[in-house]
């Protein structure tokens, strides 16, 4: 069993042998942000003090070269090969928070249809205990056994009594998990859940307008963020905005019209890239400005691909909003994990730093 410390704090969290220590972490109920779990986003970079550790996998543009040789580590591909791991980690932001992710959570397809042309969702019901977790927050699914890899999927609603979750998939160009949801995945197949995973939540004591902002399939957090806080009655305008290409890659709208009419601080907005129409055109960032003024106040979420997440945090802070504010989740590829080289093996020392 390996042991990673966290500093300043002195928190002590135990490593099971094989194990990243984002795994680690979320298991002992920690919140380190963190989006891709492949070494694609950069998002749980954290400084390692002491200690060795495989790295893994990870891309460059994640993690620098500089940043490896100042003692960085991307904490979703680390795994500790030291007794101790030492990380600079150990401020408010890692006080547990979050609902420990479980693995191999059975679940049974109880429902699947076709939202647009390339997005399937699935309607899951748990087996067992229902998946606790906040909304916003993610899941692994896939059939390793049947050579089908894991892959990350955000839940798209609230938690239910009956535990009940939809997923939203979109297929992809060349993606084997996707193509076997969207071919083979029948109701009634049962198959198995991990998670839940990530930190593109809300914090319940921000009482703020809100704006969230999606395009594809990044709408599933989105809907189970807006879904929770209409339902607990958030008394602050909140505003969604979906960007799809066509008429054809809107979903959903009979919800929106019902969360209008139901809740009057409720608003929904969407505008098309590629095809003209009545309402909103083209992309966010181009929009943005009619829409909003002075977004300093608000509490942002954006979910897409990275592109999309990228230009469209760049246009809300040029209306004001403030970086802490801002929320996102970047749809990345993911990597399948591959043995590093030795020299992607790292070796600290606190005397160095």
């Amino acid at each position: 069993m390996k042991h990673i410390r966290l500093h300043p704090s002195g928190h002590i969290v135990e490593c099971q042998e094989g194990s990243a220590v984002l795994e680690a972490l979320e298991a002992a109920g920690y919140a380190l942000p963190n989006n891709c779990r492949a070494g694609a986003c950069g998002e749980c970079k954290v400084k390692v003090l002491s200690g060795t550790f495989d790295q893994g996998f990870v891309l460059d543009m994640a993690l620098s070269q500089q940043e490896r040789h100042e003692g960085y580590g991307l904490m979703c591909m680390a795994k500790p090969i030291s007794d101790e791991l030492v990380i600079d980690w150990g401020t408010e932001d890692a006080q547990p928070k979050l609902f420990p992710p479980r693995e191999n959570q059975e679940f049974i397809v109880v429902d699947r249809f076709m939202r647009t042309p390339r997005i399937m969702e699935l309607r899951l019901r748990p087996l067992g205990t229902p998946m606790r977790y906040w909304p916003g927050q993610y899941l692994m699914l896939g059939d390793p056994q049947a050579g089908i890899p894991p892959r990350c999927y955000s839940i798209a609603n609230a938690p239910r009594p009956d535990g009940e979750i939809s997923l939203q998939i979109t297929r992809v160009n060349d993606g084997q998990t996707s193509a076997w949801v969207h071919n083979h995945l029948k109701v009634g197949n049962a198959i198995k859940l991990s998670g839940p995973y990530g930190t593109f939540i809300g914090d319940p004591s921000v009482d703020a307008p809100v704006l969230c902002i999606a395009a594809g399939s990044g709408l599933a957090p989105v809907l189970a963020l807006a879904d929770a806080a209409l339902r607990r009655g958030y008394s602050q305008p909140v505003t969604l905005l979906f960007s799809a290409r066509t008429s054809a890659d809107l979903y959903d709208s009979g919800l929106m019209a019902w969360w209008q009419a139901k809740h009057p601080s409720f608003r929904y907005l969407y505008t098309l890239t590629r095809e003209k129409h009545d309402g909103l055109s083209g992309r966010v960032p181009t929009i943005l400005p009619s829409l909003f003024s002075d977004l300093s106040d608000f509490s942002i979420f954006i979910a897409g691909s990275p592109e999309f997440v990228d230009d469209c945090a760049i246009a809300v802070k040029a209306l004001g909003a403030k970086p802490k504010m801002i929320h996102s989740e970047g749809y990345y590829p993911q990597q399948r994990p591959i043995t590093p080289p030795a020299s992607q093996m790292v070796s600290l020392q606190t005397a160095d730093r």
